[in-house]
């Protein structure tokens, strides 16, 4: 790696994005005495508060993206949906990490599961829809259940449907809204587990334990560890962890989800989803961990070194979701807890406003 692509002290990393993985990436960022500039249209962004500098602007405004990356040494983005012709204009100005194509495969849950299934790990079964008479034909192979996804913008339980019976699949293209979409196999599965992977410019990789994640309202809710798997299992999980993100020559921190199947003894994973940022269901990290996902992120766009993914404590990460947030001096009571909230103005029902991380000795 040669030194033009590392960043210095001092050096300013933009970062597309203004809500709470932005704010948490800037005071990464801070510690390690780089500035950040954030780049959101949405004037009362929580990142705003903890950045060097701001741009308030539409992601479409060519202008305004010329003037940003004039003023950063390096692109990164907290959120998967950055348009992509946005980040195909910043990338032809100044170094985007991680690259276009890490977006378009995430953005499209059918080049997404093209792109996994070459990468040779696990998935579930999948078809691709494009109207009623698809998803009825994907049924029949699928032993007519299966989960209907819109192929873009779904997140949090939004754009997809579940479908148990034939009165579930009556009209269920249309109730998705009739657009390009995807089914998914139904999994008998145990759990769901994610597990947090960061490359750096050399290609070197770096994992942290699996998390087993709880969710409530399609909402993660916590993410645990150790997630009480074997060795076997959480060995696997990084070795597709890695090949994921070696086969996209990704730079910076990934959240792979996947899915926990039991048969007897036997564990098997299935890669369920990719998101490529700083991950909810990583937040244990700052913790937990002597180098948290958002350090790790900030180390890997900056050309840097990677940290030690090690965890040296067993912790419980909770979302404080909605009203949660209110509980705030309760938990400080608590001598096992770190309060980690966003600097949001308004409590909204389902709006996560912040987490805490509870921390105990490591058991294993």
């Amino acid at each position: 790696m040669s030194a033009q692509n590392r960043l210095q002290p001092g050096d300013t990393i933009g970062i597309l994005g203004g809500g709470q993985l932005g704010r948490m990436l800037a005071q990464s960022a801070a510690s390690m005495g780089l500035k950040t500039h954030i780049f959101c249209p949405d004037a009362n962004s929580p990142a705003f508060d903890v950045s060097a500098d701001q741009t308030i602007a539409a992601y479409e405004d060519i202008a305004a993206l010329d003037q940003f990356a004039s003023a950063v040494s390096v692109v990164t983005y907290e959120f998967e949906n950055v348009p992509g012709k946005t980040a195909e204009h910043l990338a032809s100005r100044c170094p985007v990490r991680p690259g276009v194509r890490a977006l378009e495969v995430s953005q499209d849950r059918l080049f997404e599961k093209e792109f996994l299934s070459s990468s040779g790990v696990a998935i579930a079964g999948y078809a691709e829809i494009n109207g009623q008479a698809d998803l009825e034909s994907a049924l029949a192979q699928f032993g007519g259940q299966g989960v209907l996804k819109t192929r873009r913008f779904g997140y949090d339980g939004k754009g997809q449907k579940m479908i148990r019976t034939a009165a579930d699949a009556g009209g269920a293209f249309e109730e998705i809204g009739g657009v390009p979409a995807v089914l998914e196999a139904l999994i008998d599965f145990d759990c769901e587990v994610s597990v947090i992977v960061a490359r750096d410019l050399d290609g070197t990789c770096a994992c942290y334990d699996i998390a087993r994640n709880h969710h409530e309202n399609h909402i993660l809710k916590t993410s645990t560890v150790p997630a009480g798997v074997s060795e076997q299992t959480l060995s696997a999980a990084r070795k597709m962890a890695e090949q994921i993100v070696s086969g996209l020559d990704y730079v910076g921190v990934m959240g792979v989800e996947m899915f926990l199947v039991k048969d007897g003894d036997t564990e098997k994973l299935l890669v369920n989803e990719i998101a490529p940022r700083v991950h909810n269901s990583g937040h244990w990290t700052q913790d937990a961990c002597l180098t948290s996902q958002f350090d790790q992120h900030i180390r890997a766009v900056a050309g840097w070194p990677l940290g030690p993914s090690d965890r040296h404590s067993d912790a419980v990460m909770e979302n404080l979701i909605g009203q949660d947030a209110e509980s705030w001096h309760e938990i400080l009571k608590d001598p096992t807890a770190q309060l980690h909230l966003y600097g949001k103005s308004e409590i909204r029902d389902g709006r996560k406003m912040g987490h805490v991380n509870r921390i105990s000795a490591k058991t294993s």
